[in-house]
């Protein structure tokens, strides 16, 4: 062996061994600083909101719906990372593929091969898509929503793509471009030639269509921002109008896809429709490894990919990885082998079901909507005198700001973690994992009412956390 050789050890040669970085040590030495760390490193205004609403929690552990805190107390997720965590958190089945692939030492990303853990994935999600031919795997939902728009962009040779107001869809650039929320895409202009169109109005869309010049609708079935299905006929009779005009359907079910709605995707709910380009992430990726899919017809992909000079021409450097692939493939066995989605269903409708029957109990709750495990909470204007005044003073400081009332007590009082659906909207989101059981149900159900309760008394901590609320949405205006 020569010298240079001997100063070079392989990785496996004993002095490159685990030892050498020791994560559990690092952070029994370090993980007390994280509120710290966030504030001086990274987005300094996290920390501050947390502190600010009594988020500022120190979750040690967690397992399947729930945290645990140091003193061995469980929070009941009803968030799921929003909607990442669709087998709650480390799965088994999932921990194993990834140990797995791991201890393989497969040869990963070496970009002049054809790896068999993307195939196998692309067939068994495939399997659930029945119109849909082929998958392109990225890293995350906005980059699947990335990849949709320049598909149907170079598929029909046109520039514009039109999507639904207060649409989310992601905030890359592209993405961005097709959000329907002012707040993201104030001050990221100039964004691409889109536009707007209400969710349901099949004569804007069609007026649009007209015009000559559009790829593509781009449409949430179910809009995570204040949980707004689209109308009974919507998705059918748009897909219509698009295919007349030679336009494509791109469903972005990146939220609601993967049995989120009870059904495997949210666009299944209405019979015939078909998109021609399908977008998800967040729960194929078990929690652990970001993970993208856009799937597709056949002549779209091969539009794209028309010759080998276009091999590369849309890709991702860690797209296809191994892990990512092996998270896939287990998230989508465990979802068949424990049918899940129909869990789901069953779940979400009795959820569904004991909050809308508190409509009747409660002047401030003003609906319940949604499907399977993907619901809406919303607050509306009171009829009393005493709480239309409390009601009017929280509107005038700032619209949301009783959701978020809501919200801190649950986490404070029950150890129930929920979030509002959006800015300026007075709607709590529930997606917990697919995986709560009835009696995770009965604990959202019970903690829930007597905050209501607290809430109808028109005093208590709850207003009091309220009045601080305007005090510091008056000072930030």
């Amino acid at each position: 062996m020569t010298t240079a050789e001997s100063a070079s050890p392989s990785p496996s040669s004993p002095s490159a061994t685990p030892g050498d970085f020791d994560l559990g040590a690092l952070l029994a030495d370090r993980g007390a600083e994280r509120y710290e760390l966030h504030s001086k490193y990274l987005n300094p205004q996290l920390p501050r909101m947390l502190r600010t609403i009594g988020f500022d929690k120190v979750y040690e552990r967690a397992e399947g719906a729930h945290f645990f805190d140091a003193e061995g107390h469980d929070y009941l997720d009803m968030l799921a990372g929003f909607g990442v965590m669709g087998l709650g958190r480390h799965h088994p089945v999932v921990r194993k593929a990834l140990h797995d692939v791991l201890d393989l030492g497969l040869a990963d990303l070496t970009r002049f091969d054809c790896q068999p853990l993307p195939g196998l994935l692309a067939e068994k999600l495939l399997a659930h898509s029945p119109h849909l031919d082929r998958v392109f795997f990225g890293n995350s939902g906005t980059e699947a929503v990335e990849t949709a728009l320049k598909f149907a962009r170079y598929a029909t040779g046109r520039p514009r793509v039109l999507y639904c107001e207060h649409a989310f869809h992601g905030l890359t650039t592209g993405s961005l471009s097709v959000n329907g929320e002012s707040g993201f895409r104030d001050g990221f202009a100039p964004l691409l030639p889109d536009t707007a169109v209400p969710l349901g109005d099949l004569d804007a869309l069609a007026r649009e269509l007209r015009k000559g010049d559009v790829a593509a609708l781009i449409v949430e079935p179910i809009q995570g921002k204040g949980v707004h299905e689209a109308p009974p006929g919507y998705l059918r009779a748009a897909q219509e109008l698009l295919h007349r005009h030679k336009a494509l359907l791109i469903a972005d079910e990146v939220q609601t896809g993967l049995g989120r709605t009870g059904d495997f995707y949210a666009y299944q709910h209405e019979e015939g429709v078909e998109p021609d380009l399908v977008c998800v992430a967040k729960a194929l990726s078990g929690g652990y490894v970001p993970v993208g899919a856009t799937l597709g017809r056949d002549w779209i992909f091969k539009k794209v990919y028309s010759s080998m000079d276009r091999v590369l021409v849309h890709s991702a450097s860690f797209g296809s990885n191994a892990q990512a692939m092996a998270a896939g493939l287990a998230v989508l066995t465990v979802m068949e082998n424990e049918q899940v989605v129909a869990h789901a269903r069953a779940v979400g409708e009795r959820l569904k079901g004991r909050l809308a029957a508190l409509t009747e109990r409660y002047e401030l709750l003003a609906d319940v909507r949604g499907r399977g495990l993907m619901i809406g909470i919303e607050f509306g204007r009171p009829t009393s005198l005493k709480l239309r005044s409390r009601w009017a003073m929280l509107q005038a400081a700032r619209k949301g700001l009783f959701a978020q009332m809501v919200v801190v007590p649950l986490l404070q009082r029950h150890r129930i973690l929920t979030q509002v659906s959006g800015d300026h909207l007075e709607v709590i989101k529930l997606i917990p994992p697919l995986v709560v059981t009835d009696q995770d149900v009965d604990r959202f159900v019970e903690a829930f009412t007597d905050v209501m309760d607290d809430a109808h008394t028109g005093g208590g901590l709850m207003w009091d956390f309220g009045r601080t609320l305007i005090k510091q949405a008056v000072a930030h205006r």
